[in-house]
């Protein structure tokens, strides 16, 4: 392996559900890191994210059921490796927001970078690039290319 490189939530809902925009961009960011041999990780808060955004209305047309949820989540366990969140993990954010001060839904962001960090994982794959370019001096982000808009 040539790295670790961790998913974020947003890139596994593209990936996973092509009626999403950013689908290919997402698509494409994920075979390029398994073309370039590099080990891809999620974290249980990735699943559990993802699960809440596929069941709610509002981010899909119409919410998957516990079926496609399930499934969903079977392809992430074969696809990435998973993280969990331990006492480790837990010491590493509360670090994290001593010298990054963070709050309410940033907490969600320094718990993905505690997980990396506790794990050895130094790239975040992201689409959240301004919420996560904070963390820079401990981490390195990579992001989809955005298409060219069509005219």
């Amino acid at each position: 392996m040539s790295g670790k490189a961790f998913v974020d939530t947003n890139i596994v809902l593209r990936r996973l559900n092509n009626a999403l925009p950013g689908h290919a961009g997402a698509t494409a960011l994920i075979r390029q890191q398994l073309d370039d041999d590099v080990e891809l990780w999620i974290s249980r808060q990735v699943i559990r994210e993802h699960m809440a955004q596929v069941s709610r209305p509002g981010l899909l047309d119409i919410p998957l059921t516990v079926a496609q949820i399930e499934q969903q989540v079977g392809f992430m366990r074969a696809m990435f490796n998973v993280a969990d969140e331990t006492e480790a993990v837990t010491e590493k954010l509360l670090e994290l927001i001593r010298e990054f001060p963070s709050g309410g839904k940033q907490i969600h962001d320094a718990n993905i970078v505690a997980t990396m960090l506790v794990n050895g994982i130094d790239t975040l794959l992201t689409m959240n690039v301004e919420d996560m370019k904070r963390f820079g001096s401990r981490i390195k982000i990579a992001a989809p290319a955005v298409p060219p808009q069509e005219t």
